[in-house]
């Protein structure tokens, strides 16, 4: 896997926190793209993004993954704008 794709796993996602189901697809790529946009780097396709996920054993349709860092607040405003 990329190094890309590990800089997103180990700065925007976390799994030592209790979640009642994890990210959806929708959640997991707009946390990428903001994630990209805080670090300046190009987002990749969604699917690229759901191959490195799968290498790395976790299943972009069913996880145990919360948001974290900088990113998770980005995009938490971002997808909520009435919470501005």
């Amino acid at each position: 896997m990329s190094a890309h794709f590990d800089g997103f796993l180990a700065e925007a996602l976390t799994t030592d926190r209790e979640t009642d189901g994890g990210l959806d697809k929708e959640e997991l790529y707009g946390l990428y793209t903001s994630w990209c946009l805080i670090n300046q780097s190009q987002p990749e396709p969604a699917e690229a993004l759901w191959v490195a996920l799968q290498r790395r054993r976790i299943e972009p349709e069913d996880n145990t993954l919360a948001m974290s860092g900088p990113a998770a607040l980005d995009y938490i405003v971002s997808s909520s704008p009435d919470l501005v």
